[in-house]
């Protein structure tokens, strides 16, 4: 490098911040480790990181955190003491959410990959997540989450659990009835009749739920395959607005409460074991008996990591 007369050389000491892109079926996130809980991230700063055009892109922002340092984390580590990390989940807005169901495949993919644990195929590592404990297995080919026991979010509302709310969305020519289901985040799931229902819509802008439960609501709408239920496993294609982010190719949490709601509508003709297409992938979801007594959603599927990169600032 030559230099003017007189001239020295500037040394940038700007701090950085090590960051990774993932995603799970297309859902994407910016990670970052911060074991000892020292990155303060705003808000506002979150959604610049998200930003698709200004910012790195992503559907949310995920910090990876030692339980203990943070108030959160510390709850958590009261019923589940072996949960060490905890996943701060931010949407794409800077929003706090509860939970993120692909989130957590790419949070301990990375975990692993960043060697901060170490989890063998076949093994188990259990998190802290705003929902809870969640123990995740890393399969062969992705990682398998127990999200617990899933909910309706009124029950008395739902009138037998077949429809709690009624929903409207740009594409759709009427209102539509919806279940509302809490997989430790609010989700409002809307069947279609077909899959030409699912492809027209739009929906970048977010559909009408009334009512809408307290801390709003992710909206799935979904149409069935013909048949439902084929071997056993019940088929569904589904589309997702989530809360502060807008559409995304896939939801975690919002694939296991479509194959919920599913679940209660086709009554004796439904299944066990649910394959969820979305636009990023398919996602499998199945419902067990856990020790606890409850029904557990178990949901699976692949986590990539993309690229990594250095935050100035």
């Amino acid at each position: 490098m030559s230099l003017l007369p007189g001239a020295s050389a500037v040394v940038d000491t700007t701090p950085t911040l090590p960051f990774t892109k993932g995603h799970g079926t297309g859902n994407d996130f910016v990670l970052i480790a911060d074991p000892d809980g020292n990155a303060h991230l705003e808000p506002s700063r979150i959604a610049m990181l998200a930003d698709r055009h200004q910012g790195i892109g992503a559907d949310g922002v995920i910090r990876a955190v030692r339980s203990a340092h943070l108030p959160e984390g510390r709850e958590v580590l009261a019923a589940a003491p072996e949960a060490e990390w905890f996943m701060d989940y931010r949407n794409g807005d800077g929003s706090v959410a509860e939970m993120c169901g692909n989130g957590v495949r790419v949070f301990v993919h990375f975990l692993v990959e960043k060697e901060l644990v170490d989890l063998p195929v076949g093994s188990a590592l259990t998190i802290g997540t705003r929902a809870g404990a969640k123990s995740v297995t890393r399969m062969e080919h992705g990682y398998a989450i127990d999200m617990g026991p899933w909910s309706l979010i009124d029950p008395e509302l739902a009138e037998d659990a077949a429809a709690d709310s009624m929903v409207r969305a740009t594409g759709l020519t009427d209102a539509r009835p919806g279940l509302s289901i809490s997989m430790g985040n609010p989700h409002t799931v809307v069947p279609l009749g077909a899959f030409a229902e699912l492809e027209a819509l739009e929906l970048h802008t977010a559909p009408e739920v009334d009512p809408e439960p307290p801390h709003g609501t992710n909206v799935e709408f979904v149409a069935a395959h013909e048949p439902l239920v084929k071997g056993g496993v019940g088929r569904v294609r589904m589309r997702v607005h989530e809360r502060g982010v807008g559409e995304t190719q896939s939801c975690g949490t919002g694939a296991c409460a479509a194959a919920a709601a599913m679940r209660v509508w086709a009554g004796p003709e439904g299944a066990d074991s649910w394959l969820v297409e979305v636009p990023g992938g398919v996602l499998a979801v199945d419902f067990v008996l856990a020790s606890d007594g409850e029904e557990h959603v178990v949901l699976a599927g692949a986590a990539e990591l993309v690229f990594d990169g250095e935050l100035r600032g």
